[in-house]
């Protein structure tokens, strides 16, 4: 058997998210079932594990997987094979032989996120399954204000959604910020933490955005953190402006090089 660590992108668009779920298109099963489809449907069949579950309509940049393959393919001519036998809203970057050691998800170290907001006064229809959409106006540098309160250890109840299966809210941002992207008229913001629940990147994004538009007072965030209140952050941003955009394991980024604790996962 050998383990191979594949970093795939994908559109998240005609996607139920990540998870495989009966009866619903994901990325997981789609994926799933081109592997096996490559090892001749063997017994057991393969599974795919990842670094994490994106929400239906998320997309990624560089998603991290792995699997056990039953005969030896050299990397390269894995990431031909698969990209061959995907769909077109699904693409291979970059096939690794790697030792049975390595687990996609339980060796990730850190994320990153970025969320793509268009700032058009209505919404573009060429742009809805890519990015949110804000018509009010902003003050870039309050935001950026906002963003320093997110950085650090914090408890982030208040930013996660019903649903979230964890043991834990607390959670550690290295780096929260926003910047405009003049020539697509689009706010971007990029996060990059050890790791993120149920829709709070979503979650913290509607804060910010209320933020910059002086429905919220600028340091709102800390008091969001003693609430504990979900219903007090208020807004989830739309799916369709998330990509997961980047997923860091041991040795690849020197300032942050420990695993997210199991509680945390």
């Amino acid at each position: 058997m050998q383990r191979y660590k594949v970093t795939l992108m994908y559109d998240g668009t005609n996607f139920a998210g990540f998870q495989r779920q009966p009866n619903k298109r994901t990325v997981e099963s789609t994926l799933t079932n081109v592997v096996n489809k490559m090892a001749k449907q063997p017994q057991p069949a393969i599974v795919v594990y990842g670094s994490g579950r994106t929400d239906a309509g998320v997309h990624a940049l560089a998603q991290v997987v792995h699997f056990d393959f039953p005969f030896l393919i050299p990397a390269e001519n894995m990431r031909k094979g698969l990209n061959s036998m995907l769909p077109m809203d699904m693409e291979v970057l970059k096939v690794e032989e790697v030792a049975d050691t390595f687990h996609a998800r339980y060796d990730v170290s850190g994320k990153r996120y970025q969320y793509r907001m268009d700032m058009g006064e209505f919404r573009n229809p060429f742009k809805r399954n890519y990015t949110g959409h804000w018509k009010f106006p902003v003050d870039l540098n309050k935001i950026n204000q906002a963003c320093a309160d997110l950085v650090g250890e914090h408890d982030f109840t208040s930013f996660v959604a019903s649903g979230a299966q964890t043991r834990t809210f607390v959670r550690t941002i290295y780096e929260a910020s926003c910047h405009v992207d003049a020539a697509n008229h689009e706010l971007v913001f990029d996060f990059y933490g050890n790791g993120f629940m149920y829709n709070q990147v979503r979650i913290m994004v509607g804060v910010l955005v209320e933020i910059g538009s002086g429905t919220r007072p600028v340091h709102d965030i800390p008091r969001l953190y003693e609430v504990k209140d979900r219903k007090q952050a208020r807004r989830t941003v739309p799916a369709a402006g998330l990509y997961l955009k980047h997923v860091y394991y041991m040795g690849e980024d020197p300032e942050h090089p420990t695993k997210l604790p199991q509680h945390q996962r």
